[in-house]
């Protein structure tokens, strides 16, 4: 129905954005909703409407494949939409489909909600069904944190979320280094800087 929506970012929350095209604010949840940035740009957005008896959602990408992944996703028994953003917002997409096609179990149960079982039938269900959608697949290394090797700069998202509470570029740069200490996912990161800027007042 909608493949992509262009527009103003006017309000970015932890679970979906307003996208303001044409007078109307459409509500969309997203992977990572901070990976947008609130300008008077215009953004595009690929869209995905899922529908239920009870619910509309509408579902927004940073990218064409970022989406078709999503749309994969989905298609396995044991994954939602809840569950397929969580993947979406833990991991590089390339990433995750390396992990399917080089069946390592061990990375994919460390997303949020994927058990053995859900990572056994994610490889049964999309191996060699997801190499057209990145032309360069990524082996991940199991060693690895998914923190690490997320899309998004997970603290760099969090600041851009405090500067969006009305928090001034100095008084971050105060709490920065004990930030950096950390490994955390955004939510995480903006805990311990509120917790630091509050004992600043």
């Amino acid at each position: 129905m909608y493949d992509y929506i262009k527009g103003i970012v006017t309000r970015v929350t932890p679970e979906y954005i307003t996208l303001e095209q044409g007078g109307i604010g459409w509500q969309i949840m997203t992977p990572n909703p901070y990976a947008f940035h609130q300008t008077e740009d215009i953004q595009q957005i690929f869209t995905y409407l899922h529908v239920r008896e009870d619910m509309q959602w509408l579902l927004g990408f940073k990218s064409l494949e970022q989406r078709e992944l999503f749309k994969k996703l989905i298609t396995v028994s044991g994954i939602g939409p809840k569950g397929a953003l969580a993947i979406l917002a833990s991991g590089i997409p390339s990433q995750v489909i390396g992990a399917i096609e080089s069946e390592d179990e061990a990375f994919l149960v460390k997303f949020p909600g994927v058990g053995k079982k859900t990572a056994r039938q994610m490889i049964l269900d999309l191996k060699g069904k997801l190499s057209d959608l990145f032309t360069e697949i990524e082996f991940p290394d199991t060693a690895s944190s998914l923190l690490s090797m997320a899309e998004n700069d997970s603290l760099e998202e969090a600041f851009l979320a405090l500067q969006a509470l009305g928090y001034s570029q100095r008084e971050l740069t105060k709490v920065r280094p004990e930030m950096q200490k950390e490994e955390l996912d955004t939510e995480g990161y903006m805990k311990i800087a509120l917790s630091l800027l509050l004992k600043q007042k």
